[in-house]
């Protein structure tokens, strides 16, 4: 017995079956309620709804509740049983009461927990109960689907449920109005998705009026498909761009050329590298030509000629041996002198080499393309030229900046057009659809408009495909979906495939997973991987496959990891004359129609891997051959197929939905997701993946003992290899991927957070701006702020009339447009507290003229709108510093510095200056200069100023006398200062389009 099992049994079970143990009794006292309620009249259920809520008003615990309110969830559920109604335009005969696995499923989710049930297992109906349980709280329950179909399906189909209950539910669909999400948000529940909710969050904190936010705060929420949500699609935040105010540039369009032929000419040249190497192989020169491979590797691991040398082990082994020396031997940048550029898969990065920028100076004609001027130099000659004036100094030190930003931008746009032709492939990473760029999401194979591929990698793919360049966007808002989900009060989840990224779940989101037992015995067969040398003897192999049990009627669901396989493997089924459905990333539309018929008999369905989670495979009459299947039925069975092959079924059932997959995910749960496609509710079926050593995760990660034991092979073409230790050898590649790739978004999430407490405060601040309460505090909080930062700047000496008085009076006479005036008897005992209290009085008192100046209210609305538009504007500026920052802050890593803190410090230091000093400023100055126009009639068109008329002393409140100045109009340069006096160029001011 091993040690584990020792552990199991001493105490009483796994982690998991404790878990369940205690939570079987409340099953049965649900049950029990259920019993008890099969006499209510319709009536009821809303006066026991009213009742609930009321008892929970009066301090009753949800905990207390559960037992009864599910138990009435569950008889609801009898009740409807033969009803019809529409979902998604089609008629559906409500058939569905709670199982005791599901009720147990609805407890997990009321915990806050992750329930991981199989596929079928009715996830949508068990999370009717927690939703109902919650929302009687009178708070906001959302339920999160992946897509707005299957938010608008499962709204309509459990909607009756919650309605019999006397709740209301409503669904967030893309592209509604405000006052629509609104009403929805308004309901007792709302579905949605997780881009709906999260962009409407950002939304929400954009508005310049408080009722125009739509959502009403984040208690509790059950997200479907938790995994495909919380870790597959968290990678991308969501983000809400604007357009750059810059003119339009087309720096990319004009690069592509040079880059196109730099990338075929490296094509050429690793090509004839891999060429030399399998000459040099023959002749017996081993060391030279692991060299030439490892040269290759270096400039296109892609390359077709070096796949199908790589395709002998013997090759593969040498190429690792050739680079272990090279790397040991710290000689691994002596190979690339020969080449235009090196390309590292892994870590997606690209670095040109000299032969390579000699070749785009050459193309482009440009002898100055990589040079980039010496800042610090060039500054210092600026400074010491005597026959510049000041300004002139200025001007040119301007001139130099725009030279630097402008070479710097054209180097990233190359290295962008770089990666966008030798790391993303067409049909692969992205597809083009309508002009436009599309990405398709790596795990879900579905498409992802709206997104873009940042560092200026979307761009550069637009000008590869040759459609139209979209304008650049600047950052407006951003969130990503772990810190979205974080801000809830209780959150929980759903999905057939969580327990291997349990560790992650709990690490990120302090989410337990707890695994539910299904309502049926599973009778899937899961056979071992078959391996094949290369990827054309795998794919005749999974034809083969497709035709021998096509032939018999039995379904067959293809996997595969790409759009580019499936229309491959399409081309082939067409050839034989096998009818088929495609269902990619081109075809997402028709989704949910395609997987539901995946289960007809001689049904051949290819689709993207997890493509139409969410929608059951039911099979269909003749599908399924016995009246009762043997498998995992203690010998109780009636088959003819098994009375005649006793035991046969265990190695190759023939009925059930076969499950192809067509290369193994670096994740295991992909993996996993796509086998539980079969085997819905005990039904029988099998599943097995066809493997090769070209596939992209044996290539990358693939083991030595897979290579050693891949040496057992024979020469003949298409003779494959089952082992076990192949299998466990792929497994442990996919784990040592899945730790890596959960380190890369744990570090991501590290750096996010410092962000994130940043948006925490600055949406604050927004929501205490728009409810308008406590304007005169947040007046106080700016005008201490800034006299602090005054009297620091102004009296470093010890002695006051030492002190820089002309240049503070000046700078606080600018921002609250009043001259003050300090007696010089009184200088020399000024003290640094009095002073601050002093002007702390003028500033308050300028408030205070200013609001009977203009009225409280019209006061108000420009107070909420000066000091928003402020915060918008330097929160987006923050963002787009961050960005610039994260993108350079690793190389510190160099000088033995800590990124993470690196960038806790800078992002401190941006914060402190962006928001507490320059957001406060300028927002007090521009609270004393902007005019109002007088509401009746429509003013004429002019620009409008305040300047300072106002004397006063720091001893006595100021008298105060505000003069208007109407500036004439006249044509303003679009760089020149604005007259508005804000400060900003008149193009980023009033003279914005």
């Amino acid at each position: 017995m091993g040690f584990s099992n020792i552990l199991v049994k001493l105490f009483g079970g796994t982690k998991n079956e404790r878990e369940l143990k205690k939570l079987w009794p409340i099953v049965e006292q649900i049950n029990e309620y259920f019993e008890k309620f099969k006499g209510l009249k319709e009536e009821d259920f809303r006066k026991k709804t009213e009742d609930f809520k009321k008892r929970i008003s009066e301090g009753e615990s949800l905990d207390s509740i559960l037992p009864e309110a599910y138990g009435l969830v569950k008889e609801a559920c009898r009740r409807l049983c033969g009803k019809k109604w529409l979902v998604c335009g089609i008629e559906t005969t409500w058939d569905m009461v709670p199982y005791d696995v599901q009720l147990l499923g609805a407890i997990v989710l009321h915990q806050g927990k992750i329930a991981e049930m199989k596929t079928g297992e009715g996830k949508t109906l068990v999370a009717t109960m927690p939703l109902y349980l919650n929302a009687l709280t009178g708070r906001n329950v959302h339920l999160v689907t992946v897509n707005d179909y299957l938010a608008k399906r499962d709204r309509e189909w459990m909607g009756p449920v919650y309605e019999t209950l006397g709740l209301s539910v409503g669904c967030i669909q893309q592209g509604m109005e405000t006052e629509e999400r609104k009403r929805e948000y308004n309901c007792d529940i709302t579905y949605g998705t997780n881009n709906e909710f999260g962009f409407d969050y950002l939304r929400d904190h954009m508005v310049l009026r408080w009722e125009d936010k739509v959502q009403r705060g984040h208690y509790y929420a059950i997200i479907d498909e938790v995994d495909s949500i919380l870790i597959d699609e968290a990678r991308t935040p969501l983000i809400i761009s604007g357009p750059v105010e810059e003119e339009e540039k087309n720096i990319y369009r004009d690069l592509v050329p040079a880059v196109r032929n730099l990338y075929n000419l490296q094509t050429i040249l690793v090509s004839r590298i891999v060429d030399e190497g399998m000459k040099l192989l023959k002749e017996g020169k081993i060391r030279e030509a692991g060299i030439k491979f490892l040269q290759a590797k270096r400039g296109s691991p892609k390359n077709t000629q070096l796949l199908k040398a790589e395709r002998e082990v013997e090759v593969k082994k040498l190429i690792e041996k050739t680079e272990l020396e090279f790397i040991r031997e710290k000689k691994i940048y002596d190979l690339d002198e020969e080449l235009y550029y090196v390309t590292d898969e892994k870590d997606h990065s690209i670095r040109l080499t000299e032969k390579g920028r000699k070749q785009i100076i050459e193309y482009l004609k440009d002898p100055d393309f990589f040079l980039l001027p010496d800042l610090a130099i060039e500054i210092k000659k600026i400074d010491e030229n005597q026959n510049l004036t000041p300004k002139e100094k200025i001007f040119e030190k301007e001139k130099l900046y725009e030279i630097y930003a402008k070479k710097s931008e054209k180097l990233a746009c190359l290295e962008a057009l770089l990666k966008a032709f030798d790391h993303f492939k067409k049909d692969v990473d992205y597809i083009v659809q309508d002009g436009k760029v599309i990405i398709v999401d790596e795990f879900t194979g579905r498409l992802m408009p709206g997104r873009r591929f940042s560092d200026g990698i979307h761009e550069a793919l637009e000008a590869k495909e040759n459609v139209k360049v979209q304008a650049e966007t600047q950052t407006l808002a951003m969130i990503t979906l772990q810190n979205y989900f974080r801000l809830y009060e209780k959150l929980a989840g759903m999905t057939g495939t969580a327990a291997t990224e349990a560790k992650e779940f709990w690490d990120i989101y302090k989410l337990d997973v707890v695994v539910i037992p299904t309502h049926k015995p599973i009778r899937r067969i899961d056979a071992p991987d078959i391996i094949y040398k290369t990827k054309n003897e795998k794919y005749k192999a999974i034809l083969e496959e497709i035709e021998k049990w096509h032939k018999i009627g039995r379904p067959i669901l293809v996997g595969t990891t790409s759009v580019e396989v499936s229309e491959l493997l399409s081309k082939m089924l067409k050839r034989k004359g096998i009818n088929h459905q495609v269902l990619n990333a081109k075809h997402h539309q028709r989704e949910a129609e395609i997987i539901a018929k995946a289960g007809q008999p001689y049904a051949v369905t290819i689709a993207t891997n997890m493509a139409g989670r969410g929608t059951d495979i039911k099979l269909g009459p003749g599908v399924v051959k016995g009246k009762k299947c043997y498998i995992n039925s203690n010998g109780e069975g009636e088959c003819e197929y098994w009375e005649k092959n006793p035991g046969k079924c265990l190695e190759e059932p023939p009925c059930g939905l076969y499950i192809i997959g067509t290369e193994r995910h670096e994740a295991r749960r992909i993996d996993n997701q796509l086998r539980g496609r079969s085997g819905r509710q005990g039904d029988p079926g099998f599943s097995r993946f066809f493997l090769s050593l070209e596939d992209d995760l044996m290539r990358l990660f693939g083991s030595d003992r897979v290579v050693s034991i891949m040496e057992r092979f024979g020469k003949k073409e298409m003779e494959p290899l089952t082992h076990p230790l192949v299998t466990k050898a792929i497994e442990n590649a996919q784990k040592r991927v899945e730790i890596r790739n959960f380190e890369i978004r744990k570090h991501l999430l590290d750096f996010d957070n410092v962000m994130n407490k940043q948006r925490e405060v600055i949406y604050a601040w927004r929501d205490e701006i728009l409810k308008g309460e406590n304007i005169i505090n947040l007046y106080r909080e700016a005008s201490e702020a800034i006299i602090d930062e005054l009297i620091d700047k102004y009296t470093e000496d010890k002695f006051p009339e030492n002190w820089q008085w002309d240049e503070l009076k000046a700078e606080f006479g600018i921002i609250y447009l009043v001259d003050i005036q300090v007696p010089k008897e009184e200088i020399h005992k000024m003290k640094k507290e009095i002073l601050k209290e002093k002007l702390l009085a003028i500033a308050e008192s300028r408030f205070l003229k200013r609001k009977e100046e203009l009225g409280e209210e019209t006061f108000k609305e420009l107070f909420k709108f000066i000091f928003l538009r402020t915060l918008d504007s330097k929160w987006q500026h923050l963002l787009r510093e961050l960005d610039t920052i994260r993108e350079g802050i690793n190389w510190r890593a160099y000088g033995h510095q800590d990124p993470l803190i690196e960038y806790q410090k800078e992002a401190y230091n941006l914060f402190e200056t962006l928001i507490k000093s320059e957001f406060y400023k300028e927002a007090v100055m521009m609270l004393f200069r902007i005019a109002v126009a007088p509401k009746e009639g429509k003013a004429p068109r002019r620009v409008v100023a305040y300047k300072p008329t106002i004397t006063a002393t720091p001893n006595e409140k100021p008298e105060e006398i505000v003069s208007q100045t109407v500036i004439k109009e006249k044509k303003v340069g679009r760089n020149e200062p604005c007259p508005c006096g804000s400060g900003k160029k008149y193009k980023k001011c009033c003279g914005k389009k």
